[in-house]
């Protein structure tokens, strides 16, 4: 037996949350996973857990302490809730008033008010990079494709971009090309994002043939690295690649890429780069 407490991990959707348990589990760790219904997604299953509501405050506390939990780590995607229409627990009908003022300020303030709760209730709130710091991203390039000097020059406008905006809590990505901005985030999320680029007209972006416009991912100015760090992985490869992007660049310890191998293969045999870059 483990003499360490369990990481209780609560779980959103997509690829992170798994990410962070196969990563804590191959350090020789234990978890306990907080899967939240409507997000995470079937894997939990595999590792001790407990399933409960989005309203559902008290029940996520008395999970982490029956497990033995002293460390909490919130991962994965979430959608914005309607707050009308969450079943609420005693914690919950507490916490959702301070969470609908957050939200007005948006999701980041939402972010630090759960995270809040935890520490009031005598957890350690820790981020993937102290739990898994193998998916951070590195200085330099992954995979064998490397930006030109015009790549380059998108990629810094791109991250000024991010920055200017983030200031407001409007995204965490942005996509220029020969200089031009082509899209930012918003809520609609990254994949979302880039799904617009294939509705511009050609001479705007680039495409399978002729490469042209990078992604950038960065945090903002007003994020919490502890609970949202940007994240990109296969599918952002894919997605990047189906709309005639040269690559994707990402700010080196302040993001993460999931199955880096696997990231690194597929943008090679896309014919992207994927860069991390120190600011």
């Amino acid at each position: 037996m483990n003499a360490k407490p369990p990481l209780g991990i609560v779980a959103g959707g997509g690829a992170l949350p798994l990410a962070v348990v196969e990563a804590a589990v191959e350090a020789g760790g234990d978890v306990f996973v907080v899967a939240l219904q409507g997000s995470a997604d079937p894997w939990v299953e595999d590792y001790p857990h407990r399933w409960v509501g989005l309203g559902e405050a008290g029940s996520t506390v008395k999970a982490l302490k029956g497990a033995g939990c002293t460390r909490v780590l919130m991962a994965g995607k979430l959608q914005r809730p309607k707050f009308s229409e969450l079943h609420l627990d005693a914690k919950g009908m507490m916490l959702v008033p301070k969470l609908i003022a957050a939200a007005r300020k948006g999701d980041d303030a939402i972010l630090r008010g759960v995270s809040d709760l935890f520490a009031a209730e005598g957890f350690a709130v820790i981020g993937v990079a102290e739990a898994a710091p193998g998916l951070l991203a590195s200085a330099g390039v992954l995979g064998a494709v490397s930006p030109s000097e015009t790549h380059e020059a998108d990629i810094r406008r791109a991250f000024a971009i991010v920055r200017a905006l983030g200031v407001h809590d409007v995204g965490q990505a942005a996509i220029v090309c020969e200089g031009l901005a082509l899209a930012v985030e918003a809520a609609e999320g990254t994949d979302a994002m880039i799904a617009r680029i294939a509705h511009l007209p050609e001479h705007f972006r680039g495409s399978e043939k002729k490469r042209r416009g990078v992604l950038v991912k960065a945090m903002k100015p007003t994020q919490d690295g502890k609970t949202d760090l940007p994240v990109i992985g296969v599918v952002t490869v894919q997605n990047a690649a189906a709309v005639g992007l040269a690559g994707i660049a990402v700010e080196a310890g302040a993001a993460l890429i999931l199955r880096k191998r696997e990231v690194a293969a597929e943008a090679d045999r896309l014919g992207l780069f994927v860069a991390g870059v120190a600011l």
